[in-house]
């Protein structure tokens, strides 16, 4: 900063700022350089009688990489007044911070001023516009955009923007199905910003097989992979439930930051991998990257999950000597573990003491521990608390009446029920599972399984071979006072055994089957699941909304703690 200075009073005293050349060099070293300062790109701005569309554009970006986007609109106001014509470089810059801070209201208007310039078939703005109403998740307005261009004209920052803009939206089988359309495209040679799209889109579809296909089309088209995809890459196989590739990408990684080491944790957490969660958490420290908040709740829920009671309590005291205030979710991810561990009591206890006053998050947490250890009397009083924070709510009446269904007080479920605020909308159990590179989704309950060739066979198959080996339906699963048959047939349908059953049907013998639920795995299923896993030689992995869970020869991961 201090040679920039030097060289601006050089040119100062030589009568050079009038130059449009030295005075545009100027600005945009102060305003777009890693060392520059906006204030005195300003200083420069404000010295020039008569500046140009160029310097009006650097001083826009500038404000825009800073993040500052009412200066930099009030530089294109200016920029209007003067009369002087906003171009394909304008727009862009501006639309950009519209979509930082999803400012749509903003991008709406500047949307508008393109078509009044005559800007509308510009690449760079389409680009832009579509980027812009992805990030502000109007994705129809993004889609209309697209679809309106002609496919020639079709960039791949095109597409990279109308990927993104579906990965906002959280549309991650449309996010892949555009990207199988791009690949068959024969002018594509892999952009970065798409691949990890795709892969985000992988991890939140749980779609191992596409992942790992995108990772063969990085290594072949990249000529070496940066920490960003390296740590995506990383998060995909922990999520998709590949543990053990998860570890060889994180060992083999030359560069680790804070994220790496927060996703390696989290996933080890996710396969309720404690001990090693625990060791890497001391290896991040060792090398001198300090925790934050974000993995301090990471290292606490891989303790709640293992069980690791007296280690989440001791990194708890931790967190004050590395500075990081305890937030709620610290404090609930102890009041997880102790319900976890059936420890109730001493949690609503634990509760009680907090420096802060309990959210629903924490509440619900312990409502559904009370539901899990069928403690009736402080599930009653934890619904309270529950009502007094949120009287409007559906969702305290719901789990309250399926612990008295689960203690068979069938009057108090209907007490409970009626009572609702709303008539209960029943939020369905759902499972995903791939096969051959596509993900099907299973509902429980749902009549559209039976149109899936076989999958009624299989059912059939499997249910005589688990009665065979002396598996018994847990009937307490079902909330419903109907008879035993009617328990049996719902338990029967459950999304999870759907999946199951469709993935025997058509995946290769030993190969493994990988299903992501919706919802918190029930007894019954998991029962059923560990059994199938034996009798079927599979390997079967499950992620719930908790956790991991991997199936195999009789046995699963979470050693029946979750």
């Amino acid at each position: 900063m201090e040679d920039l200075k030097q060289s601006h009073s050089l040119i100062l005293k030589l009568g050079l700022l009038s130059s449009s050349f030295c005075a545009s060099n100027l600005i945009s070293i102060s305003a777009l350089s890693h060392f520059g300062s906006m204030d005195y790109a300003c200083s420069i701005f404000h010295q020039i009688d008569f500046p140009n569309s160029f310097q009006f554009n650097t001083m826009i970006r500038g404000h825009i990489k800073d993040t500052n986007l009412d200066e930099a609109i009030i530089f294109y106001n200016r920029m209007l007044e003067m009369g002087i014509h906003p171009n394909n470089f304008t727009y862009p810059s501006l639309l950009k911070g519209c979509s930082y801070l999803q400012r749509l209201q903003e991008g709406m208007q500047l949307h508008g001023h393109v078509f009044k310039i005559g800007l509308q078939d510009d690449i760079f703005v389409q680009n832009s516009l579509i980027n812009m109403y992805g990030k502000c998740r109007e994705i129809t307005k993004s889609c209309t955009l697209f679809n309106q261009m002609d496919d020639l004209d079709k960039s791949s920052a095109t597409w990279s923007a109308i990927i993104g803009a579906h990965v906002s939206k959280e549309m991650w089988g449309e996010c892949l199905d555009m990207f199988r359309e791009l690949s068959s495209r024969k002018d594509w040679r892999g952009e970065e910003s798409v691949l990890v799209s795709v892969l985000s889109s992988c991890i939140n579809l749980n779609a191992l097989d596409l992942g790992r296909s995108t990772h063969g089309f990085l290594i072949r088209n990249l000529s070496g992979l940066n920490v960003i995809i390296e740590t995506t890459l990383l998060d995909l196989y922990l999520k998709c439930g590949s543990l053990e590739t998860g570890l060889s990408i994180f060992e083999r990684m030359k560069v680790k930051n804070e994220w790496s080491y927060s996703v390696m944790i989290s996933g080890l957490a996710f396969h309720g991998y404690g001990i090693e969660a625990l060791r890497v958490f001391s290896e991040m420290r060792e090398k001198g990257f300090e925790p934050d908040g974000v993995v301090y709740i990471s290292v606490l829920t891989a303790c709640s999950h293992a069980g690791l009671l007296k280690d989440g309590f001791t990194l708890f005291e931790k967190m004050k000597e590395d500075k990081v205030e305890p937030a709620i979710e610290h404090y609930g991810c102890l009041v997880d573990a102790m319900g976890k561990m059936g420890k109730v009591t001493e949690a609503f206890e634990f509760i009680k003491k907090m420096p802060m006053e309990a959210n629903e998050v924490v509440w619900y947490s312990l409502l559904g521990a009370c539901w899990v250890h069928k403690d009736l009397e402080l599930g009653e009083k934890v619904a309270k608390k529950l009502l007094e924070l949120n009287p409007q709510t559906n969702g305290v009446y719901a789990m309250l009446s399926n612990i008295y269904a689960k203690s068979q007080r069938w009057e108090l479920v209907s007490l409970t029920r009626r009572a609702l605020v709303n008539p209960l909308v029943k939020t369905h159990g759902f499972s995903f599972v791939e096969v051959k590179r596509k993900v099907y989704k299973f509902v429980s309950n749902d009549t559209l399984w039976a149109k899936c060739e076989g999958v009624s066979d299989m059912l059939y198959q499997m249910q005589w071979q688990l009665r065979f080996e002396g598996y018994l339906p847990d009937l307490s699963e079902v909330f419903l006072d109907v008879d035993e048959d009617e328990k049996s047939e719902r338990l029967s349908r459950h999304s999870q055994k759907l999946a199951i059953a469709f993935g025997l049907i058509h995946t290769s013998k030993g190969s493994s089957i990988r299903i992501v639920r919706n919802m918190r795995m029930c007894k019954d299923c998991h029962v059923y699941t560990k059994m199938i896993s034996l009798i079927y030689e599979r390997r079967i992995v499950v992620r719930d909304r908790n956790r991991f869970h991997c199936f195999e020869n009789g046995v699963c991961s979470c050693k029946d703690y979750w």
